[in-house]
């Protein structure tokens, strides 16, 4: 038997895999010696890319706005304030002068102990930190493809505006990081909606830094005076591998160049695949841990079967996306719908629905199994269980197994 452990929550899980169905444990390339993080962080700070050092960016009397990211992501942000709050702290800044401001986007509201779990007690006592609200932002500017630039006026009112966050695959921006951090981080839900339309387009994929979502939200950020990025890229036990720091687009593109390298791998696909979204926050919905799925789906074989694993305790995690979930019974009514009329969230039920039309899809998760099947998924408590009856009825199946699925992305040889 082969035993792979699989990230579940904050827990862990284990599977045993006979040898003979065994394929490969598809895993990134990360660096198996890591440097120091506080050194890596404050390398990248003091050597900006395409940039003027963060010290002539500010003065004395600046008014700062770092941005952060929320509670679904899995950016380390205590880790990053540290070095930067040092810096500014260093070039006369107090810490009256600085706002933190959780880019929501669409997503719910934070709890006080998921705001302080994200940026540290100790910042969060002594810092104004603030979350970004999509009803309270001001029109700047339209993009070439037509998206209203409407940001938080809290940002917009910064004489610095610092855009922090981790960069890694996204499957329809292409990659997550950079301008992610005005939009849809930070902007009204006008400009959100405008935005993600984009991501019917054909070339809206995962790993594409073309992505016309991608080249919009970059777009939107000429209207918005975004003086410093910032970005972090983590392994898959979360521990911070490189960082990238100075112009909004160059320090972004430097960092997608480390991704790629880290997360894209060509495999051989399978009759089985078992994926974790990679444990808390990863897992902590469907609509976050949906991403797994995308990534997955080119290590399988036309009419095989992906079992995901995904604690799920926030549910479905979007009410759009239950609401088309628990209306629509059918995968071909969710496709029908989502091709007439863009709904943010009904997205992400529609390519659901289509990958489960191409492959079987296992749901091992604490929601409720109405809700499992609602999403099209089949309910699995035990994945185990789960994988023992699928080799009983195909005993020469392999399997491969992605323990990291929120950050791997698979491309068929």
């Amino acid at each position: 038997m082969t035993i792979v452990e699989l990230p579940y929550g904050k827990t862990k899980i284990n599977i045993d895999i006979p040898a003979k169905n065994f394929g490969q444990k598809i895993l990134p390339s990360e660096p198996s010696h890591l440097d120091q993080e506080s050194e890596i962080l404050k390398e990248a700070l003091l050597n900006p890319t395409n940039s003027k050092p963060l010290k002539d960016i500010v003065s004395s009397s600046s008014k700062i706005a770092i941005l952060v990211s929320d509670a679904t992501r899995s950016c380390p942000t205590e880790k990053l304030l540290q070095p930067l709050l040092n810096l500014l702290y260093e070039y006369g800044i107090k810490d009256h002068q600085i706002t933190i401001v959780f880019g929501l986007g669409l997503h719910r509201k934070q709890t006080i102990d998921e705001m302080k779990y994200i940026v540290g007690n100790n910042v969060y006592s002594k810092i104004k930190c603030i979350e970004h609200d999509r009803f309270k932002c001001r029109y700047v500017g339209t993009t070439k493809i037509g998206t209203p630039v409407e940001v938080f006026e809290e940002v917009l009112d910064s004489d610095t505006i610092i855009c922090t966050g981790n960069i890694e695959l996204h499957y329809y921006a292409g990659y997550s990081g950079g301008a992610k951090a005005i939009l849809p981080g930070v902007s009204s839900e006008k400009s959100i909606i405008s935005n993600h339309k984009l991501m019917i387009h054909e070339n809206a994929t995962i790993g594409n830094i073309m992505s016309p979502v991608r080249m919009d939200m970059e777009d939107a950020v000429n209207f918005v005076n975004v003086d410093f990025l910032y970005n972090v890229i983590v392994d898959s036990h979360k521990n911070i591998v490189a960082a990238t720091a100075g112009n909004v687009i160059d320090a972004h593109r430097k960092g997608v160049s480390i991704v790629d390298k880290m997360y894209k791998v060509e495999v051989e696909p399978a009759d089985i695949v078992v994926v974790s979204a990679g444990g808390y926050p990863k897992d902590i919905n469907l609509y976050q841990a949906q991403k797994a799925l995308e990534n997955a789906k080119g290590a399988v074989k036309d009419g095989g079967s992906i079992i995901i694993v995904a604690e799920c305790t926030d549910g479905f995690g979007n009410t759009t996306f239950e609401k088309w979930n628990r209306e629509l019974k059918t995968p071909e009514d969710v496709i029908t719908k989502f091709n007439q009329e863009f709904e943010l969230g009904g997205h992400k039920a529609a390519f659901v629905a289509k990958l489960s039309k191409r492959s079987k899809l296992y749901l091992s998760s604490d929601l409720p199994e109405m809700d499992v099947k609602s999403a099209f998924c089949i309910p699995s408590k035990s994945i185990q269980e789960q994988l023992n009856d699928l080799l009983a009825k195909n005993p020469n199946a392999i399997v491969h197994v992605m323990p990291f699925g929120g950050l791997t992305l698979t491309t068929p040889k």
